[in-house]
């Protein structure tokens, strides 16, 4: 229980993300990136980091028209408890070199162990996330909002509708 609220787990400090937000919000991250890359603005390629960089990867791609994408997948969790960050698959070598041009999307940056894992392989990429929290901040370039640090996200892909109690009383 958290000293703020003792009747709540602190994985219940939930910020719940619809597919509606996600969409606005990687949206909102491919406006903040146009016009941005190295090559008289434009990006050479978009990278995603699998599983939850895939929806906003696909969306920036879209909205910035970068028809190269690929994915990078990082393992750094285990049942919801954070464990050490390893590539499971990296990207096309001869598209990333030392990742000039290229765009790394994730959702999330949590404690920044997955984007310091793949800045170390380009470090000359730029790393974009949907959202930010703090301890994770200093790992990426760009992010649209930042949560505290004890705030679950539960995106919309890990999610199904069911009836949930209040936060206060059950009147």
């Amino acid at each position: 229980m958290s000293a703020r609220d003792p009747g709540r787990l602190p994985h219940e400090k939930g910020f719940h993300i619809s597919w509606d937000q996600i969409h606005r919000d990687s949206r909102a991250l491919a406006w903040r990136l146009d016009g941005q890359g190295p090559d008289h603005g434009a990006w050479r390629a978009v990278v995603a980091i699998t599983r939850g960089g895939m929806a906003p990867a696909m969306i920036v791609s879209r909205e910035l028209d970068i028809r190269t994408v690929d994915t990078i997948s990082v393992k750094s969790y285990d049942h919801q408890q954070q464990a050490e960050a390893r590539v499971l698959k990296a990207p096309d070598a001869n598209l990333m070199g030392d990742g000039t041009g290229i765009l790394i999307v994730d959702d999330l940056v949590d404690s920044g162990k997955t984007l310091e894992l793949v800045r170390e392989m380009f470090p000359a990429a730029h790393f974009a996330t949907v959202y930010a929290k703090p301890k994770g901040r200093p790992q990426v370039d760009t992010f649209i909002t930042e949560v505290s640090q004890d705030t679950w996200i539960f995106f919309p892909w890990d999610m199904a509708l069911q009836y949930v109690e209040p936060y206060r009383g059950t009147d």
